[in-house]
């Protein structure tokens, strides 16, 4: 196994099970590492251990997990060769059917490796610039769970603020967000232009070996008859680049009476919103309140804000 320009090698498979048999996985969290234990049964072992070796089967059942393997080796790591095996054995595992007992598997995956930046908390394996592993992982998990990550904390945030009003999620992709949100406690609905369960959705394809959605995803019509004054709008990840979804539903939840946004992405000029979505945020809405404890990828400048409609 060649080990990549500028880092350490992916981990070898062998390695990675000396680790799982009993792994303490560092948690990078204001600058100091926590201790969790992340075991598997030896029964689990013993089913990845077969799958692994067969690259046939693992192609056709898992084949996210086998693009992950064939180019991990290829990229460098963080430089933590533990906290790296530690790391592929979370994905690996919850990526090929392992059951997640807290219902939120990308979490359980990229928890772990959260650190903090300094004014926020990323996942960046507990490396300042993250790696470039990390960046191909992120691809593979934001297509099979959500772009923006779901902590536990952001989820109560939320919970919280929606105190029982409907959540309208739209743009929900395959509704992880609307999944883990319900689980939270939630009242909520997902929708979606293209739900990835009916039709084709570029941003969420329909892959072997994972969920299409994970909670209903309505269409757009559904949507548009849903909106009432007592809803909270929930835009997760707008698309960008003049993409007019999240003006459009903006004015629709505003005539309609809306007046409580929960908005998760970048800033003006960044990936998520358009330019007529930010211009009516800065003229007919204020910022009421952002998530201190919201989690994103440390390559991103995504946030978790309540705007509330000027009356």
């Amino acid at each position: 196994m060649a080990a990549p320009l500028g880092g350490a090698p992916a981990p070898p498979l062998d390695f990675i099970w000396r680790v799982s048999a009993t792994t303490r996985v560092g948690t990078w969290d204001t600058g100091r590492i926590g201790v969790m234990t992340f075991a598997l049964t030896p029964q689990r072992r013993s089913e990845l251990a077969d799958l692994l070796e067969d690259a046939e089967l693992l192609r056709a059942r898992f084949p996210r997990v086998a693009e992950y393997l064939d180019t991990a080796p290829m990229l460098a790591g963080t430089g933590d060769l533990e906290a790296d095996a530690a790391f592929d054995l979370r994905f690996v595992h919850y990526m090929a059917g392992g059951e997640s007992e807290s219902g939120n598997p990308y979490w359980d995956i990229v928890g772990p490796s959260v650190g903090n930046d300094g004014t926020r908390r990323v996942v960046n394996g507990g490396a300042e610039r993250g790696s470039a592993r990390l960046a191909f992982v992120q691809t593979i998990l934001q297509s099979t769970y959500a772009y923006a990550i779901p902590s536990p904390e952001t989820l109560r945030w939320i919970t919280d603020f929606a105190a029982g009003r409907t959540v309208l999620e739209l743009g929900a992709g395959r509704g992880y967000w609307a999944y883990q949100l319900a689980g939270a406690g939630s009242v909520v609905r997902a929708f979606d232009i293209e739900p990835p369960h009916r039709t084709w959705n570029t941003s969420f394809p329909s892959t072997a070996g994972q969920a299409d959605v994970w909670h209903e995803v309505e269409d757009l019509d559904a949507f548009n008859a849903a909106v009432t004054a007592d809803s909270v709008l929930f835009l997760c990840w707008p698309p960008g680049w003049e993409n007019p979804m999240s003006s459009t539903a903006l004015e629709m939840f505003g005539n309609a009476g809306g007046r409580h946004l929960v908005y998760v992405g970048e800033p003006r000029g960044g990936k998520t919103g358009d330019e007529s979505f930010f211009d009516s945020l800065a003229s007919s809405w204020s910022l009421t309140t952002t998530d201190p404890q919201f989690v994103s990828w440390w390559n991103l400048n995504d946030a978790a804000q309540i705007w509330q409609r000027d009356l």
